[in-house]
């Protein structure tokens, strides 16, 4: 039997991530339009209210981590996703990260402490009342953390991974995905 290379854009897979085992299907796909839904700020500029991210940031590029638990990985890439936020505020750069969650007050203080522990000062941290997350935005329920990035209101980046499978290589390949989309 004969071995075919398949090139990444016939199979659908992402061009600007690398599949790796740990990966998930989750979330919008690649050009797909990013709807509204609603977060509770905990840390950000609006802190204590319920608001739409995606509506506040509009055509802006954006970087929203959804997150279903808290971890010392997750806590590096919301740290350099922030710090790439601050480096290119002249782009409009920005991102927030959602919690997703059944518990929101017990969630609270636990995003607050990774935003004081960590130094996160241009990134919201928000929660989502629902494991399940925004309905449009089909977050699987086996992706501990999903990474969707967007331009105009586009995704241009998607990366879904099982639970325990955020690395450091994992967050390096955000983290330079995130510079791709002030290019």
């Amino acid at each position: 039997m004969r071995n075919l290379l398949i090139p990444a854009f016939v199979l659908g897979l992402p061009l600007s991530a690398s599949a790796t085992a740990g990966d998930v299907d989750s979330g919008l796909k690649e050009d797909a339009f990013v709807g509204a839904f609603n977060v509770l700020d905990v840390t950000g500029p609006k802190k204590g209210e319920s608001l739409c991210y995606r509506c506040r940031y509009g055509g802006r590029p954006v970087v929203s981590i959804f997150t279903r638990s808290i971890d010392d990985n997750l806590a590096k890439l919301v740290k350099q996703v922030d710090e790439q936020v601050g480096k290119n505020k002249d782009q409009q750069l920005s991102a927030f990260v959602v919690l997703l969650t059944d518990d929101p007050d017990a969630a609270e203080p636990k995003l607050a402490e990774l935003a004081k522990k960590n130094g996160i000062e241009h990134t919201p941290l928000t929660i989502f009342d629902g494991k399940v997350g925004p309905p449009d935005y089909k977050i699987s329920e086996d992706a501990e953390v999903t990474v969707l990035m967007w331009k105009d209101n586009r995704v241009k980046f998607n990366r879904g991974l099982e639970k325990g499978k955020l690395d450091e290589k994992t967050v390096k390949d955000v983290v330079e995905n995130t510079g791709k989309l002030v290019k």
